[in-house]
C-alpha cells in the first residue's frame, strides 16, 4: 500500500540525512520527497511517499517521531482528510503539425506552455497523479524530450 508522510521538521542541517537514514536502515525505499520551508523560518515541511506493509511504515513513523529535529508527522494515508498534489514540467517535440495537437492536450488538461522555442514546447502541469499520467500519456506520441515530476505534496483539509 502506498503511505504518503506528511512531516513538520526543525530546519537544521542534517535533518534529511537522519530521515533518509532511517528509511534506509529499515530497508525502504522512498518513492518521492519534497522539502520546503514553511511560514515559520525555522520549520520545513516534509513530503515522503513511501509504500509498504501498514504496521512497518506505522513503526517507521514511530521511530521517526522520535528523532530529534522531527516536530511532527502524519500518515495522510490513513484516516483525516487530505489534499494530495504534484506537479510536472514536461518538455515536448513540436514539429509544425503537431503543435495544434499539443496545445489541445494542454487545454484538456488544464496546463500551461510555460516556455516555446522552435522545436519543442514546455508544458506545465498541476493535479494528483492520475491527471499528470494521463496527460503525459497523451504527449508521448508527440516525443517527449525531457520529463521532471515534484513528487507529491499533502496538506489536511479544514474541517467544518
Amino acid at each position: 500500500m502506498v503511505h504518503i508522510l506528511s512531516l513538520k521538521v526543525e530546519n537544521r542541517a542534517g535533518a534529511l540525512s537522519r530521515i533518509a537514514g532511517l528509511f534506509s536502515a529499515r530497508g525502504f525505499n522512498i518513492d518521492s520527497l519534497t522539502v520546503a520551508p514553511t511560514t515559520d523560518p525555522s520549520v520545513s515541511s516534509m513530503t515522503i511517499v513511501t509504500h509498504g506493509d501498514d504496521g512497518i511504515v506505522e513503526q517507521i513513523t514511530k521511530q521517526l517521531n522520535k528523532l530529534i529535529d522531527v516536530i511532527k508527522v502524519v500518515d495522510t494515508t490513513m484516516g483525516g482528510d487530505y489534499v494530495h498534489r504534484e506537479t510536472a514540467l514536461v518538455k515536448i517535440h513540436t514539429r509544425a503539425e503537431d503543435r495544434a495537437e499539443a496545445l489541445r492536450v494542454v487545454d484538456i488538461f488544464r496546463a500551461r506552455v510555460v516556455d516555446s522555442s522552435p522545436n519543442s514546447y514546455t508544458v506545465e502541469v498541476t493535479g494528483d497523479s492520475g491527471k499528470l499520467d494521463a496527460m503525459i500519456n497523451l504527449l508521448r506520441p508527440l516525443g517527449i524530450k525531457e520529463l521532471v515530476r515534484t513528487g507529491k505534496i499533502a496538506v489536511a483539509r479544514e474541517t467544518k
